[in-house]
């Protein structure tokens, strides 16, 4: 059956196609993530190009996740304001100018200006591939959607790397950002072509919420990215990291508070704390947060031991990450059609665990005299585990959202998705340099051990204690993602008339004529 939409007039049209339109979108969603995790294999090359040191390379990362992460309540918004479509693809304009003026930066400041601007554009993108979904697909034929929505995610984390390791190593560090030009054009013109335009919902705009989301999301992102930058000390004068992360907290609670009191005063809050009422909702942000904290906390210790103790170039390290890209790519549409047919919870927990065994494999793996084709057997279980969690996590959160609902609770996911790669981020750092201090106390030159291993430094004597490092700090993501899979547990089954799912694809169906109806009353 296909999906209706409205037009801006009130008309009735049908989306035919809409898996051209969401091939369309996952294209450009799939580039803004692989940037994600490009950058971090071609540090050194762009220090060495730059003239710069590690703090400031340490910005064109930073720079990049802060401005992805602090708009997303307010980019989801605007998509169900102005509609997903022109969100999406003002978002992918500003996104490839930016790559192109990465690639183009003759020093540092200015290419963590571009990355600035880079993390805005895919602020406003993200949101927008989700919303889109909800509203095309009814949910009873939402899974296999969101199974390719998963698999773009899942492949994006562990492409990245990889990527990144071929370009830098054949071409330079320009080039993965220029890559992203090419992909960006095609990306527009399909997404103009396929794409249609959704409904759109005259709200008000939350000013103030707008605000004090954003002041409080950069607080405690800016105190999590940068403290280990600062040694959790001070940032400036009286201010200190700590300091910056309370007052982000505090913010972030009064903002609660006055989108409850407008919700109350019958406004329309930039956050319906509405959405929350729903169990799978609630239960799925957490769950998406630990894999966003695991997805990003894993691969530090383990691309350090490639590099440091084996010795792997950027490359050979990336390419240990194949099965994990492979396997995923081709079970997760498969997952995605069964998720239409059972609850997702089993799907999850399941995927949630085997990522744990993955980590936990990997960590008593972690030896100086490993034979490093046995690192393929976790990657293996960790292409299996992402097939398993994407799309199954992304479906259950999302199913029982409204049409109009979609865009703010799209926002929401990808905003608890975002924190949770900073926490993993910052958790890690922490985490290394503690175990690294506990197990290196120092260089033969005296220099820190974690200084020494950022430079390449690291005697064959200091191998064995730096490896045992490391394997201790791949138990925090593991313990995490399992905490992520009791939760899942709890996913709720929805309620069925005739087949799983066919109550919510009728309620859906009523939500979207009810909306056509108000909207040609309007007009």
């Amino acid at each position: 059956m296909p999906v209706p939409k409205a037009t801006a007039q009130g008309n009735r049209d049908d989306v035919a196609r809409p898996w051209p339109a969401l091939w369309s979108l996952v294209i450009g969603f799939f580039m803004i993530l692989i940037d994600t995790t490009i950058v971090s294999v071609a540090n050194p090359r762009i220090m060495e190009g730059l003239n710069t040191d590690i703090n400031a390379v340490i910005w064109v990362t930073s720079a990049y996740l802060l401005a992805y992460a602090v708009p997303l309540l307010i980019t989801g918004r605007l998509g169900d304001r102005f509609g997903p479509k022109i969100l999406y693809l003002i978002g992918l304009v500003v996104f490839t100018l930016a790559s192109l003026w990465c690639g183009l930066s003759g020093d540092v400041t200015m290419l963590i200006a571009a990355r600035a601007v880079q993390g805005f554009g895919a602020a406003m993108m993200t949101p927008q591939t989700m919303a889109v979904i909800t509203r095309i697909f009814p949910p009873d034929r939402r899974g296999a959607a969101m199974g390719l929505w998963g698999a773009t995610a899942g492949m994006a984390v562990l492409v990245g790397p990889i990527l990144g390791g071929v370009l830098v190593d054949g071409l330079g560090w320009e080039w993965i950002f220029f890559v992203n030009v090419p992909i960006g054009m095609v990306a527009f013109a399909m997404v103009m072509r396929f794409v249609p335009k959704l409904t759109t919902h005259n709200h008000k705009f939350d000013v103030v919420g707008v605000v004090l989301s954003a002041v409080g999301m950069f607080l405690l992102v800016f105190g999590i990215q940068e403290g280990q930058t600062y040694k959790w000390g001070n940032v400036t004068g009286l201010v200190t990291v700590w300091g910056l992360i309370v007052s982000g907290l505090v913010v972030l609670v009064l903002f609660v508070v006055w989108q409850w009191l407008l919700e109350r005063r019958g406004g329309e809050p930039l956050l319906p704390l509405g959405l929350f009422k729903d169990r799978n909702f609630s239960l799925g942000n957490t769950a998406i947060m630990a894999v966003g904290f695991t997805v990003t906390a894993f691969p530090l210790p383990t691309i350090f031991y490639y590099q440091t103790v084996r010795g792997l170039t950027p490359t050979q390290s990336a390419l240990l990450m194949i099965p994990m890209a492979v396997i995923s790519g081709g079970l997760a549409p498969f997952v995605g059609k069964l998720i239409d047919r059972a609850n997702p919870r089993w799907f999850a927990s399941f995927g949630l665990v085997c990522l744990a065994g993955a980590l936990l494999w990997t960590s008593s793996l972690l030896g100086p005299e490993t034979p490093i084709w046995m690192f393929l057997l976790p990657s293996a279980l960790q292409g299996i585990a992402n097939a398993f969690i994407w799309g199954p996590v992304s479906n259950a959160t999302t199913r029982n959202l409204a049409p109009r609902q979609a865009g703010a609770g799209s926002g929401v996911f990808n905003t608890t998705r975002q924190i949770g790669a900073v926490l993993g981020s910052a958790a890690i750092a922490a985490l290394i340099q503690a175990r690294l201090a506990a197990e290196l106390p120092s260089a033969p030159a005296g220099a820190p051990a974690s200084e020494a291993s950022m430079k390449g430094v690291l005697p064959e004597a200091l191998h064995a204690g730096f490896s045992t490092a490391m394997s201790q700090a791949i138990l925090l993501p593991a313990f995490v993602v399992l905490l992520g899979a009791v939760v899942a547990l709890f996913f709720g089954k929805p309620k069925a008339v005739d087949g799983w799912g066919s109550a919510a694809s009728a309620g859906y169906q009523a939500g979207a004529d009810a909306e056509r109806s108000q909207d040609a009353a309007r007009n």
